[in-house]
């Protein structure tokens, strides 16, 4: 696990942030201003690999410390480690492999030691692979440590065997030029949400991790734990996610609508998780909470089936993988939270672990049914839904 690449621009977060990025420095391997150009033109001249979506997005978190402490694709040490074990080589926690591959063809033209082009699939150069190692690796293995099956018809499964090549390329990164962001006006690097958190003085900052729209049982989940914390940081995933998931600028102008009716403006931040999801369930939900450490955030809300997909993890696994690790090594607290409903019996959003009463009193919908609902151009009972978010929906699929 040892790091070998000298520091470039790195910040040591100040010691006013209420917690320190994973591994202690927020890593940063962007180009400077200045650089740009002269690298770039002397990138055109290196052996070049095309990027697939997640290595794009992975490529661009690594370069801004949204993955601290990882610095580049993962070498071996660091890749069998956390397959294997959750962790990096040298112990600190880490549960998803972030890796690059090539194909045996392509890893021939590559030396060692050397640096590699790393090209957008639109052509042009995005950055460089300081190239330190190239080695095998096991799909099989991965799968059935990470991701807990090898059916194919889970989206990481599908995408290890369908999208990648034999050979995995270990070594630092170097960002040239990033894509654009999708929403400017909610793009936010991690050393920005630490600046503005501190300039807002919080302190408890807890993160939600979202790639739906936010209906009344997630609303009822942040306004909870705000009563805890000073600030929420309301951070959808919008890199790769499933052809069925709704798309992000319609998620994206739901959580706009409730912020704007329903949150105090000066205790919640929308921003933008420019990240490829891997459905990876338990794993991925150590690592979602993981890069919002690195955001600067001190809480992580952990709630039913987290990052899941079909019936691969139970309803609270995720949940319980937060108990593999020693609360001071993770440094970011769970908070776990039951699945959450209108009761009428109570007469207000209620979970199992606060209501008495029989699910015939509690008013849950089906996402199913929500979409019947909505095609046919009916908001879902206002205890499921508000209307504001209802109404995008409607729109949207109006226009689709």
């Amino acid at each position: 696990g040892v790091r070998i690449s000298p520091p470039m621009n790195e910040n040591p977060t100040t010691e006013h942030d209420p917690i320190a990025p994973h591994g202690g420095v927020l890593v940063d391997r962007t180009t400077p201003e200045g650089e740009r150009e002269a690298r770039l033109r002397d990138a055109e001249k290196l052996p070049a690999l095309t990027l697939h979506t997640r290595e794009i997005s992975d490529l661009e978190l690594i370069a801004v410390g949204a993955f601290s402490p990882l610095r580049g694709f993962m070498g071996r040490a660091d890749y069998e480690s956390v397959v294997a074990r959750g962790r990096l080589a040298d112990g600190l926690p880490w549960t998803i492999p972030v890796t690059l591959s090539a194909t045996t063809d392509e890893a021939a033209k590559m030396a060692e030691g050397s640096d590699v082009a790393l090209t957008h699939p639109d052509g042009f150069v995005m950055g460089l692979l300081h190239l330190r190692e190239k080695f095998a690796w096991d799909r099989e293995r991965e799968a059935d440590h990470v991701y807990r099956t090898r059916d194919r018809a889970h989206p990481a499964v599908a995408y290890m065997f369908g999208e990648m090549g034999d050979v995995l390329l270990g070594g630092d990164v170097t960002l040239l030029r990033a894509t654009p962001p999708a929403f400017p006006a909610h793009a936010r690097t991690p050393a920005q949400t630490r600046a503005l958190f501190r300039e807002r003085g919080w302190k408890r900052i807890v993160a939600f991790q979202t790639r739906n729209p936010v209906h009344r049982a997630h609303e009822y989940i942040q306004k909870c734990a705000l009563e805890i914390c000073d600030g929420l940081l309301l951070h959808p995933i919008v890199g790769f996610t499933k052809d069925d998931d709704i798309p992000a600028p319609v998620r994206m102008r739901c959580y706009e609508v409730l912020l704007e009716n329903y949150y105090p403006a000066d205790r919640v931040v929308l921003s933008t998780l420019p990240a490829a999801m891997r459905y990876g369930g338990p794993k991925e939900a150590i690592f979602h909470a993981l890069v919002r450490k690195n955001y600067g955030c001190t809480h992580f809300i952990v709630g039913r089936d987290h990052a899941g997909v079909g019936t691969y993890y139970g309803t609270y696994d995720a949940q319980k993988m937060f108990d593999a690790y020693e609360p001071a090594e993770l440094g970011i607290t769970p908070l776990r939270f039951d699945n959450t409903f209108f009761c009428r019996r109570c007469g207000g959003m209620a979970s199992l672990k606060t209501c008495s009463h029989p699910p015939t009193e509690h008013a849950t919908l089906s996402g199913t049914k929500v979409r019947e609902l909505l095609r046919a151009g009916q908001a879902p009972p206002p205890e499921f839904s508000r209307l504001e978010v209802a109404n995008v929906l409607i729109d949207a699929m109006r226009a689709s």
